[in-house]
Parts: C-alpha cells; sequence; structure tokens
C-alpha cells in the first residue's frame, strides 16, 4: 500500500473511531441523563405550539439517523389548549422516531432535524364557528433558517400505519387516509423550501362536501410528489407527477394558497386512457350517479380540475373533459356506434350561481354516432340542471327509411323505401332517463316512402311529407299518400303534441285536412276494425321503448279529420263531393256533417262507430235528397234484403234514417243487426217485376200489369228491429192498383203484411184532380184483404184474411 494511501486509512478509521467513541459517550450520556434529556424533548417541541405533548417514555436507537442522534418517544400524545372542550386528540403515536442534531444535543439544546411516526393517530379537526385544533402549531420563535419554531426545520418525515383525518365542521368537509406510507425529504431555501414525497395510503374520505359523498372514497392512491412552498404568496405549488388512484394511472398536480381566512387549491387530474365507468366511480356521488346514466365502451381520455377553499363551505369548482372518439356510446334510449364527442361536466355552468347539483351541467360537442345503423350529428348538447336535469341541444340525420327497422318493431311499421333529412332544436327535462314536456323546433322531410302499418293492415305508397316542429306543437305539411287506387293529400297540425306524447297520449288531438281527387275507402278499411296488437319479443327489447311509445300513440291518441273527397268508391257505391267531420278515437269513430253527392241526389250523414274487436257497433242519422232508388239499392247491396232489390225499383227517394247496427272489419253490414226508423217519400217511382206483387196479382188482377208499376209520391215508414221490420200504415196509390200496407217484413222468419186492395182499378179515376173525390173513390167496390206470410220454407206466401181488429 502507498505511503498516502496508509495515510489515508488512517485518517478515516480515526474518523470512524471518533464517530463510535461520540455515539458511545451519547448513549452513555442519555442514559444516565435520560430524564433531563426527556425534558428538554418535550420542552422544545412544546416551543413550538400552543397546547400540550406528552412523551410516554424515551429511548436512544442508534444508525436510524445516522450521522444525527435517533431517539424513540414512545406514547406520544399532542393536544391543543381546547381540548377540553371537544375531545377531539390532534396526535397520537404509539411511537414517534425524532433525529436530532448530535453537537446541539451536547451543549444541550434540542434541534429536530427528522420524524418519524409510526401507528398513529392524527386528527384536525375544526368545529362549527371556525375554531381547528391545528391552531397549536401557530405559536412559533423565528430561526436562522427561515422557518419559524421546531418542525419548520425538519429535513425528513416519514409515516407509517398513520390515519390522517381533516374533519372540518364549518365547511362539511371530510378527509380520511389510512397511510401505509409516507417517506419526505425537506430542503429549506431562502424563501421557503422543496420536498419530495413518495405516498402510498388508502383514501376513505376525500368529500369536499359530506352532504354529496366522497371523491376517490376506499381507493388506493400511490406515487410520487414533487413539492415547492414560497413564504412570500403562501402558496404550495405539486408538480405533475404520475399517481395510481385506485388502479388507474394518472397524473397529477395542485396549487394550495395556505393561510388565513382563504386557502384556496387547484388540483389537476389527468388520464389518457380509462374507462368512462372506472372514470365516473372516482367522483362523488351526486356525480357518479348522473354520469352513469351512460357509459362508454372503450377507454377514453379524461382531465379532471378541482378548484376550491378548504375554508369555504360546500362542493369546489368540479370541472372534467372527455374526449371520446370512435367508441361506443350505451344511452338509456340504446346504443351509439362509432361515437366520438367532446364532453365536458361542470357544477358551475352559470358562473356567479354555485357549486350545485342545479348549476351542473354534461356537455357534448361535436357528437358523431351510428344509433342502429341511422347517422346522428349534434353540434352540441346540454344535460343542464343536474337535480332537475333539462336536455338542449340540436340534432341532425339523414338515412334510408328502411333502417327504422332497426328501432321500430316491424310489426307495428315496415319501412321499405324511401329517404328522410332530420334538422331538430330541442329542450326536455329529463324524468326517469327519459325525455318529459320537450320543445323542438325544426323539420323532418319524408320522401318517396312505402310504409306498411301492420296492425290493421294498411299499406301506403309514396308518401311524402314535411314533419314542422315549433316549440311544443307540431305542423304537418306536404304529405302525397297513395294506398292502391287511392290518393290523398294532407296537411294537419297537433297541439302540444311533444308534451302529450310523453305524458299522456289519449289526449293528443290530430288536426287533419285531407283532400282526395280520388278515394277508395275499401283500401282504408283496416281503420274499422280493431288494431291486432303483438306482443314485442325479447330479443328486440333494445327497440322496445320506441315501438312501444308509437304503439300507444296509435293505439290512444285522436284525429279530427276534415275530409274533402272529390270521387269516393267502397264496393258498389260511388259519390262526389264528398265532405265530413270525422273524429278517430282509439276506441272508435265519429261522422259530423257529412255530406256527398250520389245517384243525382244527395246524403248527409251524422253517426260514430264503436270497436269491439271483428264486429263493430255503428249509429247513424242520415237525410237523403232525390236519390236515384235503383242506384242507392245497388251501391248498400240492397240493404240485406233478399227479397227487395235494386232491379226492381224506379224513382228518386228522400229519406231520413236513424239507426243503430254492426259492421265487421271487413266493413260488410252484418245481417239482421239494424235497430232504427227510416222515413221516405218516393217520387216518380217504379216497382218493376216483383215477386210478391206479381203473385198477388195473379191472384186477384191477372189483367192489370203487376210487372210495371208506377207509384205516387209514395210515403211510408219503417221500424227496423234486427230482422224485423214494422211497416206503419202505408198507403200506395200505384198505376194498376192502390194498396193499404201495414204489417211486419222479416229477413228470417215472421214475416207478417196485413194489405187491403181496393178492386176499383186506378185508372178510371186517372183524370180526376180533386184530392177529396180521389179519396172516396179510392175504396169504391170490393176491397180485398190480403196477408204475407212466410211458411216452413222461408219463402212469403200470399194468403186471404185481413187484420183483425
Amino acid at each position: 500500500m502507498p505511503r498516502w494511501a496508509r495515510w489515508v486509512f488512517r485518517g478515516v478509521l480515526v474518523v470512524f473511531l471518533f464517530m463510535i467513541v461520540a455515539y458511545v459517550s451519547l448513549a452513555w450520556y442519555i442514559n444516565t441523563h435520560k430524564e433531563e434529556v426527556l425534558v428538554s424533548v418535550t420542552s422544545e417541541l412544546n416551543e413550538g405550539i400552543t397546547g400540550t405533548i406528552e412523551i410516554g417514555d424515551m429511548n436512544p436507537t442508534f444508525l436510524t439517523g445516522f450521522p444525527r442522534v435517533s431517539l424513540r418517544l414512545e406514547k406520544v400524545v399532542v393536544k391543543d389548549s381546547l381540548y377540553a372542550n371537544h375531545g377531539k386528540i390532534l396526535l397520537k403515536a404509539e411511537s414517534l422516531d425524532i433525529a436530532v442534531n448530535a453537537m446541539a444535543l451536547m451543549r444541550g439544546t434540542i434541534e429536530i432535524k427528522k420524524i418519524a411516526i409510526a401507528d398513529a393517530a392524527i386528527t384536525m379537526y375544526t368545529d362549527s364557528l371556525g375554531y381547528s385544533n391545528a391552531s397549536v402549531f401557530k405559536k412559533g420563535k423565528k430561526s436562522k433558517g427561515g422557518g419559524g419554531g421546531s418542525f419548520p426545520e425538519l429535513r425528513k418525515l416519514d409515516l407509517e400505519n398513520v390515519t390522517f383525518v381533516i374533519d372540518n365542521q364549518k365547511s362539511g368537509k371530510l378527509y380520511n387516509f389510512a397511510i401505509d406510507g409516507l417517506k419526505g425529504s425537506i430542503d429549506y431555501t431562502s424563501d421557503g423550501w422543496d420536498a419530495d414525497i413518495k405516498l402510498n395510503t388508502l383514501v376513505h374520505s376525500m368529500a369536499f362536501n359530506t352532504r354529496k359523498g366522497s371523491f376517490i372514497k376506499d381507493q388506493r392512491v400511490a406515487g410520487k410528489f414533487d413539492i415547492s412552498y414560497k413564504d412570500t404568496d403562501s402558496l404550495i405549488v405539486i408538480k405533475k407527477n404520475p399517481l395510481e388512484i385506485g388502479g388507474e394511472d394518472f397524473s397529477v398536480g395542485g396549487r394550495f394558497k395556505t393561510g388565513s381566512p382563504q386557502a384556496k387549491f387547484a388540483i389537476n387530474i389527468e388520464n389518457k386512457s380509462i374507462l368512462w365507468r372506472n372514470a365516473a366511480n372516482l367522483l362523488s356521488p351526486n356525480i357518479t350517479g348522473k354520469l352513469l346514466m351512460f357509459d362508454i365502451k372503450k377507454p377514453i381520455a379524461v382531465k379532471c380540475d378541482l378548484i376550491g377553499d378548504f375554508n369555504e363551505k360546500g362542493d369546489p369548482l368540479i370541472r372534467v373533459n372527455a374526449d371520446v372518439s370512435d367508441n361506443i356510446l350505451d344511452t338509456p334510449g340504446g346504443a351509439v356506434d362509432n361515437c366520438s364527442f367532446f364532453g365536458i361536466f361542470t357544477n358551475n355552468h352559470v358562473k356567479d350561481n354555485g357549486f350545485n347539483d342545479a348549476n351542473s351541467a354534461i356537455k357534448l360537442f361535436g357528437f358523431k354516432g351510428d344509433y342502429s345503423g341511422i347517422p346522428i350529428a349534434m353540434k352540441k348538447v346540454y344535460i343542464l340542471n343536474l337535480e332537475k336535469p333539462v336536455a338542449v341541444g340540436d340534432f341532425a340525420s339523414t338515412f334510408k327509411m328502411e333502417k327504422l327497422g332497426s328501432i321500430i318493431d316491424t310489426d307495428l311499421l315496415k319501412f321499405s323505401k324511401g329517404t328522410a333529412d332530420v334538422k331538430l332544436d330541442f329542450s326536455a327535462d329529463i324524468v326517469d332517463f327519459r325525455l318529459s314536456k320537450p320543445l323542438v323546433n325544426g323539420v323532418v322531410a319524408i320522401k318517396d316512402a312505402d310504409v306498411g302499418y301492420v296492425p290493421r293492415k294498411l299499406d301506403f305508397k309514396d308518401i311524402s311529407v314535411a314533419l314542422n316542429f315549433t316549440k311544443d306543437d307540431l305542423f304537418i305539411s306536404k304529405i302525397i299518400l297513395k294506398s292502391g287506387k287511392s290518393t290523398v293529400n294532407m296537411d294537419g297540425s297537433i297541439k302540444n303534441f311533444l308534451n302529450l306524447y310523453y305524458s299522456d297520449p289519449a289526449k293528443i288531438v290530430l288536426t287533419w285536412n285531407i283532400h282526395s281527387p280520388q278515394l277508395h275507402l275499401g283500401e282504408f278499411m283496416g281503420f274499422l276494425g280493431s288494431r291486432q296488437r303483438k306482443a314485442v319479443p325479447v330479443k328486440k327489447a333494445r327497440k322496445g321503448n320506441m315501438t312501444e311509445d308509437l304503439n300507444l300513440l296509435f293505439e290512444k291518441s285522436n284525429v279530427d279529420m276534415k275530409l274533402r273527397v272529390d270521387k269516393l268508391y267502397y264496393n258498389r257505391f260511388f259519390a262526389t263531393d264528398a265532405k265530413a267531420d270525422i273524429l278517430l278515437t282509439d276506441n272508435g269513430v265519429v261522422v259530423k256533417n257529412a255530406g256527398l253527392k250520389h245517384a243525382g241526389g244527395s246524403l248527409m250523414i251524422n253517426g260514430m262507430m264503436l270497436q269491439q274487436g271483428k264486429v263493430n257497433k255503428y249509429s247513424l242519422d242520415a237525410v237523403i235528397s232525390d236519390v236515384d232508388i235503383n242506384k242507392f239499392f245497388y251501391a248498400f247491396n240492397n240493404f240485406g234484403m233478399e227479397t227487395l232489390k235494386a232491379e226492381h225499383l224506379k224513382g228518386l227517394v228522400s229519406s231520413k234514417a236513424s239507426v243503430t247496427g254492426s259492421i265487421t272489419d271487413a266493413g260488410a253490414m252484418v245481417p239482421k243487426s239494424m235497430y232504427g226508423t227510416v222515413t221516405f217519400g218516393l217520387r216518380k217511382g217504379k216497382l218493376i217485376d216483383f215477386d210478391p206483387v206479381k203473385n198477388v196479382g195473379k191472384f186477384a188482377f191477372p189483367f192489370r200489369d203487376m210487372k210495371n208499376i208506377d207509384f205516387y209520391n209514395l210515403n211510408g215508414k219503417f221500424d227496423i228491429k234486427g230482422e224485423k221490420v214494422t211497416i206503419h200504415p202505408m198507403k200506395i196509390n200505384s198505376s194498376v192498383l192502390n194498396m193499404d200496407v201495414e204489417g211486419v217484413y222479416s229477413f228470417g222468419k215472421g214475416t207478417e203484411i196485413y194489405v187491403d186492395v181496393p178492386l176499383r182499378n186506378p185508372k178510371k179515376d186517372k183524370d180526376i184532380t180533386d184530392k177529396e173525390e180521389l179519396a172516396k173513390r179510392r175504396n169504391r167496390g170490393i176491397v180485398l184483404h190480403l196477408k204475407a206470410v212466410d211458411d216452413e220454407d222461408g219463402k212469403v206466401k200470399v194468403k186471404l184474411g185481413g187484420k183483425k181488429e
């Protein structure tokens, strides 16, 4: 070994031996002066506080704080001066290790450079009046190092198995950390200090507002903090560093203003890849519950800012930004694929309205995606006031009508072609995750669509329609509807449509103006029957909400139609210039002021139909004026009569009818179901080749022309009761004979008609114009009394025999 090396070795050995001797001397000194040292340490620590420090025992721990001397204090309790009032112990530790300056200790003074606390509980308590037990540290003397008292001189701070609680009753805040390990080193500067801290803790509570709950509750936080403090502005700055929170990797930084009366802070948290649900669960329950109305399947980038004042009541400012790209968004109304948007949550939507749920908002910008294959775009959407949520925004989409099959069940509406262009601005309440009381402005334009309304088996071709939404009203225009041979032009409106759509569809009334140059009623007979509603299969549950809403709308809403038809067809019936006011409800049809021209005359109708399944009840009041009776009977299929038919009749009939009856879903009259009263008048009437009359003629008037009988101003009244028609006494004046008729005609069995026939030939009196004279002559001579009844075969037979008085 070279000489210089030996000298260096010997020097190091001397220093080491000196330190061993010094440590042994200090150990001897501490052990022999234990009480004095304990009193000195206790006194020094009490110098920096306004309360008391109690130490149960003290022992030296060599090498732990080398080259300093370490002392282990056991059973340490720190209390503030008002402990007796509130009962909150500031510090209670099983052991507290302190590293002191050895030279100062030899001089009889204590300079603490490091504190290590283990198995302890620290509780910083502030009562409702603002007093804090942390005020125990407010007293202190200035030191050469620029700090105040003993604690600011610390160079090292270690915590192990320490519960740290900040309970602020005045501002309603509660922070509770179970610290498994904390290691910190502090370097003092001319204007403050810098610290490096490594932390591993379980957060039981970080509640800025105890009424709203805790952020990152029961989540583990682990990582490093680079902290600096400037005394000139009392500002603590935490540089951005990686930090693990709840198993997720975050970047966290912050700024904290110390002192009084303000203790402002700003915490910045960022994660470039985290699931929406995991991020939401790190916030307080009142916010988490709102954000979890939605879910985003793939990881997203989020940033969160918390800005507030530890001394103020209520929540801090909370602002969360989320950047979503090519993702899947799950909403209460279904999933949106290929979804992209920039989202913001804030609890301070209006700057001066405070930090609370009522002033909170979820904001989405540049929203794009596909909803069940339908492309949607929204420039901005806000969900405001999370106490009573309101959705505000815009909506645009252009798509093929066939795409609606993925959200509307094909057992309700079936779309086979056409396009839709949607541009809307909207505002709506959100109740139980559903829109309520919406206000909408905008247009839905549908072109060249083929639609099948399945419950009523109705098919419409080449539909074009414009739906104009103006706040809560709906205006429908430019509708061209084709079904078979029918063409219909329509426009209409619904007052308070969207509000009632979501709250009470039964109160919806569609005011509908309809004009058709040609309408075939048979193509719309599906409206007569009850809707054939089918249950939505479980596999279609995803689109069940839309289907069920529309089902309810079609079933419960009312339609008030103003109908105008140039040419109207129904089976054999043909009319022109038809008009009617029609009210369609969920259980029937009401017709008012219906009028039309038919068979050279006119008809006026008022009535209603009650839907009761396959057979429907109707009531009808009709006025017929100067209608060709031949065409009239032909059009209505002889009203179900088997004997008297259109080919037997000629003339102009006028009538008033008030009847009830039944009609099938297919629009056919149910036989023997009609009840009511019919009065009629026949001008220029003629009965042609009618068998019952010919049979009478063969028996009584073999030499008169019974095939062609002219009638003069025939008037009558019938009471209809099912299959039987009661004929009130009726005088029939004709070219071949006169008759007095009354009785019952039955569509089945039970016909019993009495006919009094004067045998005098009416031709003999054709030149007499005096009515009284004609009446006298009418029954001169022989009067034949006949009775028409049905036999066992159901055919009507005429017999001799008058009505018994």
